[in-house]
């Protein structure tokens, strides 16, 4: 009961209060067909609190933890080294608890590693301000679009069709509810799209990635010129955020909205989340940027004080006219993102993605030894797509059992595509031992024979 301080008085109270006699009238509008009958039958009943760990402990050792075993898995979730300082440093109450700053300005300690996580965006994307954090990734690249909808007073966009399918279906999902149209190409891991002919006077953006979901290098310069020729923005997603350590960003592309996961750094895999978004846009577009936007100034002494500016545009302020329904950030997820790149500094990001880089490379060539087992990037970061000999399901499923995690096979994202059901995404980062791509390569040799 000390979970449960209410007395059966206090309910009786509490409902005589806002008129009803039982708490099933507070459920009066789910519709009959949607009751249950009874218990739910696969659950169990109540259990003690030392049963139930016991149970849970029995269903995660089921689990293949990352770190017990070789592992080549990304997509969009990617496993680097935390730093055991950034776990300690949040763990910290004045980090832990905090929240919202409703009063700003009285939360100086918030504000300043917002402030500073933004700076660090700004200088990742070559672009001239970043918001406080979002989400996640998929969520960011769809309030990137809402946002060129409204700067561009149009509502078609063009989806590149090697965009990460989460990122996409995001897309897809804000488009059905808010009323805007998407184009969006097909998955193509060998052959270079051709988006400049789909952009038209109707067109509001254009969404790529880079690396994208196969892994594929690209330079968007050319069109980021097109685009801005018919009055269209081009959006740029980053689902690997390590990569700016070493490719050309984005800004430097001509970007003119760049939106990332930032889970690469200062965040484990987490079993898929929190994870913190990032978003970052041109200077003139700052009014229309969704989320909230930390700024420096000073105080009445004249010392350096750090303020919540633009934060009128939030939901929670604006209601229906406000840039976007996102109105809090991830803030300890973005944290831990700051800790970790402070602690890498300039020349640690590099040599870490030079790294990341490096080991790639080396798997790829022995991979490229292997009879019927081909990459098809013709330049890549840490990730690649291998085209194996068999259904790529399987072998991944075969290799589980070794036990191997040798990547994400490409036909779990496109059920639908049977023609990419021998494609592998396979990732290697620092964390990745010579002693694990010699035990992937030959288990690969065995199993593709």
């Amino acid at each position: 009961m000390r979970y449960l301080p209410l007395t059966e008085d206090d309910r009786q109270g509490m409902l005589a209060k806002i008129g009803v006699k039982s708490v099933d009238e507070l459920f009066c509008d789910v519709p009959d067909a949607a009751h249950l009958d009874g218990p739910v039958w696969d659950l169990p009943n109540h259990q003690s609190e030392y049963e139930v760990d016991r149970a849970l402990s029995a269903l995660a050792a089921k689990n293949v933890a990352a770190g017990s075993c070789p592992f080549f898995i990304g997509a969009g979730a990617y496993r680097h080294h935390v730093p055991a300082s950034v776990d300690q440093m949040l763990l910290r109450g004045e980090f832990l608890t905090s929240y919202t700053p409703y009063q700003p300005e009285v939360a100086q300690g918030t504000l300043q590693h917002m402030f500073e996580f933004q700076t660090q965006i700004c200088l990742l994307t070559a672009m001239d301000v970043a918001n406080a954090s979002m989400y996640d990734g998929p969520t960011a690249c769809a309030e990137a679009v809402m946002m060129a909808n409204r700067i561009t007073q149009r509502r078609h966009a063009v989806i590149s069709g090697n965009l990460h399918p989460h990122y996409r279906e995001t897309t897809e999902t804000m488009a059905q509810m808010t009323g805007f149209t998407l184009e969006i190409g097909q998955p193509s891991p060998q052959a270079a799209e051709d988006l400049i002919k789909l952009i038209d006077d109707k067109t509001s953006c254009v969404v790529v990635q880079n690396p994208d979901f196969f892994g594929r290098l690209s330079d968007y310069t050319k069109l980021a010129a097109a685009c801005q020729a018919k009055g269209a923005l081009l959006i740029v997603a980053i689902a690997e955020i390590v990569s700016l350590g070493l490719i050309k960003p984005p800004g430097e592309m001509g970007a003119d909205i760049v939106v990332a996961e930032g889970q690469g750094i200062g965040n484990g895999l987490n079993f898929g989340g929190p994870y913190v978004g990032l978003f970052a846009c041109k200077q003139k577009y700052i009014r229309q940027m969704p989320g909230r936007l930390c700024g420096e100034t000073v105080d009445a002494d004249g010392k350096r004080g750090f303020v919540l500016t633009l934060s009128t545009r939030e939901q929670h302020i604006r209601r229906e006219k406000a840039t976007s329904n996102i109105c809090t950030s991830s803030v300890l997820c973005a944290l831990g993102f700051t800790m970790h790149l402070s602690l890498l500094g300039e020349k640690g990001l590099t040599g870490l993605a030079e790294l990341n880089h490096a080991k790639a490379s080396n798997l790829v060539d022995q991979l490229a030894e292997i009879p019927g087992c081909r990459v098809l990037n013709e330049n890549f970061f840490n990730e690649f797509t291998l085209q194996l000999p068999k259904p790529a399901s399987a072998v991944v499923d075969e290799l589980a059992k070794r036990p191997i995690l040798a990547g994400v096979p490409v036909s779990r994202l496109y059920p639908d595509k049977p023609a990419l059901e021998n494609l592998l995404l396979v990732t290697v980062t620092e964390l990745t031992s010579d002693k694990d791509v010699e035990v992937l390569v030959r288990a690969l040799r065995e199993v593709c024979k």
